[in-house]
Order: structure tokens, then C-alpha cells, then sequence
């Protein structure tokens, strides 16, 4: 298998040396593509990477691509590079393709010439979806698949395997079906789910004004929070936020604020430090899960839950947040990108709690230290790590199944992928907790709070 990597910044460098360690008899040759290439791997295991110092456009992507072929796997790890027209040369090729997320071309995250609604994630997924349609079966291209979308997605099914044996005692039968999950999630009761990350790794070297500081690609991270804030929409639901759309007036599986998600905070809890303040970022997953857990009830009443991805970073990256929303989202023109030996302490805890249900709250997920990361894998923090072993999954399941046309992560087996990751992951914890977004507020200012559901979402928004 000829093996293909675009971008060599944060993730790529975490995800580089377990590929090579989980799949080097399979590697028969190995290239990055990069603008920039910088602290070059050299654990090579006996494979010769080919280094190759380009950036991919509009203009160039097909020519220098031009050695696809069935025997080639492309992994797309960059930023500004469009995965809709990378799919569609893999297709053509007959190569197999994986990205972390569903990327546009450089600009169009912040191109105010393209209106709020084109500019989503809801936007990048139903073109997605769109060539899903068009190019049926054919190689299997997995879309967005690290940890964040990805992983996630696969908590969210054991977390609800888990929460139904907490409950009602079963655990024998695994839903098989879209339909038979989502049934599980309305019969759970589950009105709100949160991807709820916080993050908590320390900088030995504390950020500086004019600089912007995370534990990931600090590009990925300014573009996605400049973008729409979004999350997918519950039928529990009874008031829109003000400021908030629907994409279409026919589909009321998603909304969007008027907002970037960079300047949205939302009440969460995760086991780092239990309650805390996240910002609203869009994320595919938001969509793509409020998507695949709506049941229909019956003819004219359907079943959803609320999906947001409620982020907080590590602090020096919430500073350089307050920095960007200060200076109109004009990044700043230093960037820094903390590596596992960068920071001196902290954890990444990334899960997903479920709220609503008989025991009111549940937090599935990966509790990964940095120094556990750094035992595991030298070039990468707790977070990138975390990315990465939701990358090897992916390419490992796309292995199994070469010809599966265009997936999303919840058409995946959680089982398998869950599997493969879940030595990178550090401690898998499932945790219950009694908090609400009311619990202890409005006591010293008053609020008003939906008080006959407060599981409503204008009750997490800050």
C-alpha cells in the first residue's frame, strides 16, 4: 500500500510514528506533502519517507497528485485543502481517502463575500452528502474522522450502551441499525448531548500578547471558530436563540447563530473540573449525530436530541480566544503550537455527556494525560494524540472495508474502531453527575431560566 499524507504540522507528526509502528508491513512507500516541513520523523522502521515541501491549491492538487492509484491510501491532514475535490480524484484513481474534517478550499471560512449559511459546517456536510449520493460505491473515503469529529461518535454509542445497562439492566443486544440507535437514544430519554472537552495541558513557556497559543493546529483552531457558531437542533426544543437560523425552512435538524463560535460560551461539565464555561464551536459531529439520532415516532411526530460541541482549551489557548475576539478575529501574527515537551502538566479530557435521562447526566470519554501521551508517543500532546488515534482507527477500518463509497463515522463499527484507538487513549471513564445547567445560578444576580425543562438549550448559553 502506497501511503499518502497532506500537511505535516501538529496532528500529522502524532499520527506519523504509530502509523509507521501499527502498519509498516503494510506500507510499501510513504509521502508527506507539506508547505512547511519541520522536526521530520525519523523513526522510520525501515520505510524511506519521501519528503515533499508543496502547497496544495485549486491550481496544482491534480498534477501533483498524479501517482494515485488502487494501491494508494491518501490521508488528508492539512488545513485550506479542499476534501470534496480530494474524494473525487481518489474516486477516480481508485484510491482510498481519510480526512479529520471536511475542508474548503483557503479563504472561505472567513470570506465575507459568502453569506453566514454557506459558510457552515452544515453547509460543507450536505455537499458532502450530496457527492455521497452521486458516487455511490467505489472506494471508501471516510470524512471526518479524528477525534473530534470521529472518536466521538463512537462514545456516544458505548456511552449509551452503558447508560442502558445502568438503567435497565440489558446489555446483550447492540443496536444494528440508524433507526434501532436512535430508538435507544429516545428511549434513554436523552434531550442533550454535549461533546464537552476541556482541556488543561500547561505551557512551560506562557503565551505572550500577539500570540496564539493551543495544544493543536492553531490554524484549524482560528477557522473553525470564526465560522458560524452551530449545533444541532432537539425536537425537545421550544425557543430559538436570538440571532439563530434554520438552514433551510424544510429542515429543523440544525441551526446556526449569527455569531462566531469563537465568541459563544455555553455551560458544560466534564470530570477535569466539573462544571465550566465552553465555547460553542461548530463541529461536523454536531450535525452529522443530531442527524443520525432523530427517530420518527410515528407519522408526524419525530425524536432528536440536542447536539453542541462545548469546548473549553487549554488556558493559554482561551487567552489567545479573548486576544482574537479583541481584535475583530484578526489573528495574531504569532502562532505556537505546544508539543508534548512544551507543556509542563495537564490532561485533555475528551467525552460526551448525555443529560436528560433517569440519572440525569453521563460523561463517556478519554481521560489522557500528557505525560501517559508522552510514554506513548513522544511527538505529540494528550491532544494530538487523541486526533491521531482516531485517524489510525479510521485508516485501519477503511482497510477492512475498501469499497464503501463516501462515510461518516456513525455508519462506522464503534466496536472495532474503539478497538484500535483505545491503547492512544489513555483511561476510558464513564462518570454520572448530578449537575444542571441551573444548578447554583442565579443566586447572586438574578436570571431567567425555562424552568419547565431545564434541559433547554437557552439554559446553557451563557
Amino acid at each position: 500500500m502506497k501511503m499518502i499524507i497532506i500537511g505535516y504540522g501538529a496532528v500529522s507528526s502524532a499520527f506519523l510514528p504509530i502509523l509507521i509502528s501499527e502498519l509498516k508491513e503494510e506500507i510499501t512507500s510513504l509521502k508527506i506533502i507539506a508547505p512547511h516541513i519541520e522536526n521530520k520523523c525519523t523513526i522510520e522502521h525501515g520505510i524511506t519517507i519521501n519528503w515533499h515541501t508543496e502547497t496544495l491549491t485549486r491550481e496544482n492538487y491534480k498534477s501533483t497528485l498524479n501517482d494515485l492509484d488502487e494501491q494508494t491510501f491518501l490521508v488528508n491532514l492539512s488545513v485550506d485543502v479542499a476534501s470534496l475535490q480530494l474524494i473525487s480524484l481518489c474516486h477516480e484513481a481508485g484510491a482510498l481517502y481519510l480526512d479529520t474534517c471536511i475542508e474548503p478550499w483557503a479563504g472561505q471560512y472567513t470570506d465575507s463575500r459568502i453569506d453566514l449559511q454557506h459558510r457552515t459546517n452544515y453547509s460543507l456536510r450536505d455537499r458532502a452528502l450530496a457527492k455521497k449520493r452521486l458516487l455511490r460505491d467505489g472506494p471508501t473515503a471516510v470524512i471526518a474522522h479524528g477525534a473530534n469529529p470521529g472518536l466521538v461518535s463512537h462514545f456516544v454509542k458505548q456511552a449509551l450502551l452503558n447508560l442502558r445497562h445502568d438503567v435497565y439492566g440489558t446489555s446483550d443486544y447492540i443496536p444494528a441499525t440508524r433507526q434501532e440507535w436512535a430508538r435507544l437514544a429516545w428511549q434513554l430519554n436523552i434531550k442533550t448531548i454535549h461533546i464537552a472537552e476541556h482541556d488543561t495541558q500547561t505551557a512551560n513557556i506562557a503565551k505572550e500578547p500577539g500570540e496564539f497559543i493551543n495544544t493543536w493546529s492553531v490554524d484549524g483552531f482560528i477557522g473553525e471558530g470564526c465560522q458560524p457558531s452551530e449545533l444541532g437542533w432537539g425536537t425537545h426544543e421550544l425557543t430559538l436563540p436570538i440571532g439563530a437560523c434554520f438552514h433551510a425552512p424544510a429542515y429543523r435538524k440544525s441551526i446556526y447563530l449569527n455569531r462566531p463560535g469563537a465568541s459563544v460560551r455555553l455551560k458544560t461539565w466534564t470530570p477535569a473540573c466539573g462544571p465550566c464555561l465552553g465555547f460553542l464551536i461548530t463541529h461536523n459531529e454536531s450535525i452529522s449525530l443530531a442527524d443520525y439520532f432523530t427517530y420518527e415516532i410515528n407519522d408526524t411526530n419525530d425524536y432528536r436530541p440536542t447536539v453542541t460541541y462545548a469546548y473549553h482549551p487549554c488556558n493559554d489557548a482561551v487567552l489567545s480566544l479573548h486576544e482574537l475576539n479583541g481584535n475583530s478575529l484578526q489573528p495574531q501574527q504569532r502562532k505556537r503550537v505546544l508539543q508534548g515537551h512544551e507543556i509542563c502538566d495537564g490532561a485533555d479530557y475528551l467525552g460526551v455527556l448525555l443529560m436528560g435521562h433517569e440519572k440525569n447526566a453521563y460523561w463517556y470519554g478519554s481521560i489522557l494525560n500528557n505525560a501517559t501521551a508522552q510514554n506513548l508517543n513522544p511527538a505529540s500532546s494528550a491532544t494530538t494524540l487523541q486526533v491521531a488515534a482516531g485517524v489510525l482507527a479510521g485508516v485501519k477500518w477503511a482497510i477492512k472495508h475498501p469499497r464503501q463509497g463516501i462515510v461518516e463515522s456513525e455508519e462506522m463499527d464503534f466496536q472495532f474502531v474503539l478497538d484500535v484507538a483505545r491503547c492512544y487513549l489513555g483511561d476510558m471513564v464513564g462518570t454520572y453527575t448530578d449537575w444542571t445547567p441551573v444548578d447554583k445560578d442565579g443566586r447572586l444576580f438574578p436570571r431567567r431560566f425555562n424552568t419547565s425543562d431545564i434541559w433547554q438549550f437557552e439554559n446553557f448559553l451563557e
